[in-house]
């Protein structure tokens, strides 16, 4: 793999998880979209996979139009944006198609707004399978074609997030892999350090970088009104692996917080998060220490591991490889031979059944569209049959390989599943007062599921 250089934007990420905070009654935080500086240069967009994307040929089952509009909203914005408008530009010129995207910082809001008034979208790429079932009745269900296509694209396990009722709304768009950690290869390399298997394996690596001298672990929860996010992805990942059914139960209240199950979960990843030999600057610093940034002491050997998704940003130097000054590694399972994911993504839903609306949902549920996207700026995906090496960063290309493992069994971010009173909010406080040590284990599983039992 190349070397990558990334450095930080404004992800779909930041701006979901500090936008939900203001609408918790309708929604959880959405999901993660990968994101890097610097799109492939032009010569370089389309690959052997999308070579001759222009030739009209490629897009004949999808018919011909008369200049009909298609309206997509999300969240996505800016250069994002303009990558993945460019992955549908061709298709839309072959079958004569206006699509018109309209990306915006408050998507949970705007289509609330939208729907309420009866000018929803054509379409909506929603972050969050929640905040999709909220709508679920304004929705228009895939058509057995679509569905279809689904099927071949992706597990069950990701078009279960898009069912409701027993009933399919929409194919999945981004894929995002979260169980990952950051390391140094190099200095991986010359301390001799060896990439954990198993989450013993993990501790028995982190007092080893103790016993150097080094803090093992650099953690930071702040994310403005969203502060705490980062904590909960810890004891997510914890919970499944696990178990899955347990991890199942959990998000839906079927287990509470307050079981045995779930506090050994908590107390799991205290072992690091509570543990001020382990966490660089001390773990009361843990909160007020930006996510964004949080992990670049690393750079300078300050510490050696840092969890977060692959969407985390380096300075434009940094030389991001397998081979280089910061690379990925999956979160360790708790037993070697489990293999499982934790997930973000979005999914395409329609509120109308008109033939050019169809039509560009069949085309984003298409590997062809999906192995575009990968050429057209950073982005990961799950669906199957597509090329990873038709990301354009090394870190693109690992998560993607992930994504689309069959054998990987994948569940969605536990806090977005979870009524936004409880995942997006009381989570969030609860689990930064833990680790500002105001608040005991015992105390912030009960402030937690109280929120639960409120709803009921």
């Amino acid at each position: 793999m190349v070397a990558a250089q990334i450095c930080f934007r404004e992800s779909s990420m930041t701006r979901a998880k500090t936008t939900t905070s203001r609408a918790v009654g309708i929604t959880a935080l959405f999901g993660l979209v990968l994101t890097s500086c610097g799109a492939p240069d032009e010569e370089d967009t389309r690959g052997d996979t999308a070579e001759g994307a222009e030739d009209c040929s490629n897009y004949s089952e999808y018919g011909e139009f008369d200049g009909e509009t298609v309206q997509i909203m999300s969240s996505i914005r800016d250069q994002e944006a303009d990558e993945m408008a460019a992955a549908w530009t061709d298709f839309a010129e072959c079958v004569n198609i206006d699509i018109q995207h309209e990306g915006t910082g408050d998507f949970e809001t705007i289509i609330q707004q939208r729907v309420d008034g009866g000018s929803a979208p054509d379409i909506a790429l929603f972050p969050q399978p929640g905040l999709m079932r909220y709508f679920a009745d304004d929705m228009v269900p895939a058509s057995d074609e679509l569905r279809e296509r689904a099927e071949e694209g992706w597990s069950e396990d990701w078009l279960n997030y898009a069912t409701f009722d027993g009933t399919f709304y929409g194919a999945p768009h981004s894929g995002n892999a979260k169980s990952l950690i950051w390391y140094s290869p190099k200095m991986f390399a010359d301390k001799g350090y060896e990439i954990p298997e198993t989450w013993d394996d993990l501790m028995a690596l982190s007092n080893e970088v103790a016993a150097d001298g080094m803090a093992p672990w650099c953690v930071g929860f702040g994310s403005g009104d969203a502060t705490g996010w980062v904590g909960t992805d810890w004891v997510e990942d914890i919970i499944l692996r696990e178990d899955t059914d347990l991890y199942d139960d959990w998000v839906t209240n079927d287990v509470s917080f307050t079981d045995p199950r779930v506090k050994d979960a908590f107390d799991k990843a205290g072992d690091v998060l509570l543990n001020d030999e382990y966490v660089y600057g001390g773990s009361d610093r843990i909160s007020s220490n930006a996510f964004e940034t949080s992990a670049r002491p690393m750079l300078e050997d300050n510490c050696a591991l840092h969890r977060q998704a692959s969407f985390l940003g380096w300075p434009e130097d940094t030389d991001v490889s397998e081979d280089g000054d910061v690379f990925i590694f999956r979160f360790p399972e708790t037993n070697a031979e489990d293999n499982r994911m934790l997930i973000g993504g979005e999914f395409v839903a329609g509120f109308n059944d008109d033939a050019a609306t169809e039509a560009v949902r069949m085309y984003l549920a298409s590997e062809f569209y999906h192995n575009n996207r990968l050429q057209t700026g950073p982005w990961t995906t799950a669906r199957q049959g597509v090329d990873p090496s038709n990301a354009t960063t090394a870190v693109n290309q690992y998560a993607t390989e992930i994504m689309t493992d069959p054998e990987v069994t994948v569940r969605f971010d536990g806090s977005d599943l979870m009524p936004g009173e409880v995942g997006a909010s009381v989570f969030w406080e609860a689990i930064t007062d833990w680790v500002d040590g105001r608040k005991s284990t015992e105390e912030i599983l009960e402030d937690i599921q109280a929120a639960w039992d409120d709803l009921e």
